[in-house]
């Protein structure tokens, strides 16, 4: 019997569910209750009019004749007479009119659909189906509550999903308060929404907060030096994060590839993607990042699917910013801080690189969904009516060059401040270290270049690096984050007298803000000097940050 109800009756949809009944009642009672519902004997069939057959020869066995199936005259007639003029909806039934007859009203009969067609899973009690429902966790209830009507409205039972909260958060108590009654409809289909189970919903909303408070407690120790948490990095590792990227070429095919390798710094993450790209660059249409956590798998046979959350979504549309190159690589940049490592003379894509700020990094990457990147919600700071000049000053700059290796050069600047008088073309200027101080300058660490590396080739792009910088407003809030690839210019106009060698400038522009530096390649000392750096805001943001009118 156990193999005929598995062959037969229950299909794919109810088998694993049958094996949850065993143990979810006795052997005994349970195939009682079966059998009473297997043994229901259906409406008897309302003998059927029929027409009498044109044609010669003798009738077949079943009362077919020699035409009758057979041939393109006989097929038609069949699908004439066996025409369906109304079915009712979820009771497996079907109702038979024939035009032939004008007496027979069109509902005279329902007519028990073939027992392969039956979903005899519903004719088990529904007590039954409710302990084999609480022997699923609570991801496959949830996906159980899709498959009919009939499971959506079993599973979200309320003691069911009591049981489930009450075993993963204790016995704590709870009691539906007024405000959250659902007022009182006339829809059926709203009825139903608003009798959702709400353990169901108690249980999920503490199970993300539950999930969110575990890391976000790590996030509080925040670096007076950087502004940022301390534990990003740690927090990142910890959950087991990763990101990936998802490729669409212009013909819609899509291409996912997980990331090879990631180098962590004081403020930002470089993730390198290599190998498996086999694209050509101009075939790109979409570049989509995505922050994936991978749950341990506790088990070879259980594979859970992997949260993505959207983080970036790029059309890579011309005109493109070439970064650098070297006799092999050229690096084509794709704001924001996108660098795609092409070969040269081929057009094929090596490999792809995106530098991340720490800044929200661990929210962006779970906190968003797979179509929707993560929304910070932004606060306006205290506003203080005795200072005239809010928002212009008290500004703390963390600012760091550096590649996927080595870090070039590292600053922190405090106390920067712009007068009412110096806000120009719409922008507020810190500057950071000026031109005429001496002692401001710093020195940069080595070359500026980018190691690459693709496939079984590696090398350097030489005067291109990264640049991380954050931004405090006077509450030491971030104001400004951002790690883009910056590269190196030959400047129009000398820029130093103090210095004998030739001069450069990095320059960096976006919608929230500029950079701008100045350097001085020494000759003899075989190095860069930074001897400026402005750092420039919009005035509009200043003035949506602070609510004020400058």
């Amino acid at each position: 019997m156990f193999l005929i109800l598995s062959g037969s009756v229950l299909h794919t949809d109810g088998a694993w569910l049958l094996r949850f009944a065993l143990m979810a009642a006795g052997r005994g009672e349970f195939f009682r209750n079966l059998m009473e519902g297997l043994l229901r004997q259906p409406a008897k069939q309302a003998p059927e009019i029929r027409q009498p057959n044109r044609g010669r020869g003798r009738p077949r066995p079943g009362g077919r004749f020699a035409s009758q199936g057979r041939g393109f005259s006989g097929l038609r007639r069949n699908e004439r007479h066996n025409k369906v003029a109304t079915r009712s909806s979820g009771s497996g039934t079907e109702a038979s009119y024939h035009p032939s007859c004008p007496g027979q009203p069109k509902n005279v009969s329902q007519i028990k659909s073939p027992p392969w067609k039956l979903n005899l899973l519903e004719t088990l009690p529904s007590e039954i189906l409710v302990k084999i429902l609480s022997y699923l966790d609570p991801s496959s209830l949830f996906c159980v509550s899709h498959v009919s009507r009939l499971l959506h409205r079993l599973s979200n039972d309320d003691v069911l999903w009591q049981r489930i909260y009450v075993s993963e958060f204790g016995s704590r108590t709870w009691k539906p308060k007024t405000s959250d009654k659902c007022v009182v409809v006339e829809d059926t289909a709203e009825m139903e929404d608003c009798s959702a189970s709400r353990w169901k919903k108690l249980y999920f909303k503490s199970m993300a907060g539950h999930e969110m408070n575990k890391w976000r407690k790590d996030l509080r120790d925040i670096s007076p030096y950087t502004g940022l948490p301390r534990q990003t990095e740690w927090v990142l590792r910890n959950l087991n994060v990763s990101w990936e990227l998802t490729l669409c070429d212009c013909w819609g095919r899509e291409r996912m590839l997980e990331q090879s390798k990631a180098h962590f710094f004081e403020s930002s993450v470089i993730v390198h993607w290599s190998g498996g790209i086999d694209l050509k660059f101009h075939h790109i249409s979409t570049i989509q990042l995505y922050g994936v956590r991978k749950e341990p798998q506790r088990s070879h046979k259980t594979r859970k699917p992997k949260w993505r959350s959207l983080i970036l979504e790029l059309d890579t549309e011309p005109p493109y910013l070439c970064l650098g190159k070297d006799r092999l690589m050229k690096l084509m940049l794709l704001q924001p801080g996108v660098i795609v490592g092409i070969w040269r003379g081929k057009n094929q894509v090596a490999f792809i690189m995106i530098s991340l700020h720490f800044h929200k990094l661990v929210e962006k990457s779970l906190l968003g969904s797979p179509a929707c990147p993560y929304s910070e919600s932004v606060g306006l700071s205290p506003v203080v009516d005795s200072d005239p000049e809010l928002g212009l000053h008290g500004y703390t700059l963390h600012f760091v060059l550096h590649n996927t290796g080595t870090e070039i050069m590292s600053g922190h600047f405090q106390q920067l401040f712009c007068h009412k008088g110096q806000i120009q073309r719409g922008l507020v200027e810190l500057r950071v270290i000026r031109r005429t101080s001496l002692s401001q300058h710093r020195s940069l660490s080595g070359n500026i270049k980018l190691p690459w590396k693709g496939e079984e080739l590696e090398g350097a792009v030489e005067n291109c690096c990264i640049m991380s910088l954050t931004l405090l407003d006077e509450f030491q809030k971030p104001f400004w984050c951002v790690s883009t690839p910056i590269h190196i210019t030959m400047a129009k106009r000398t820029v130093s007298f103090d210095y004998s060698g030739h001069d450069f400038q990095m320059l960096y522009r976006n919608p929230d803000g500029e950079v701008k530096m100045l350097l001085v390649w020494l000759e003899e000392q075989k190095q860069f000097f930074l001897i400026g750096l402005t750092v420039c805001v919009p005035v509009a943001k200043v003035n949506k940050r602070f609510n004020t009118e400058y």
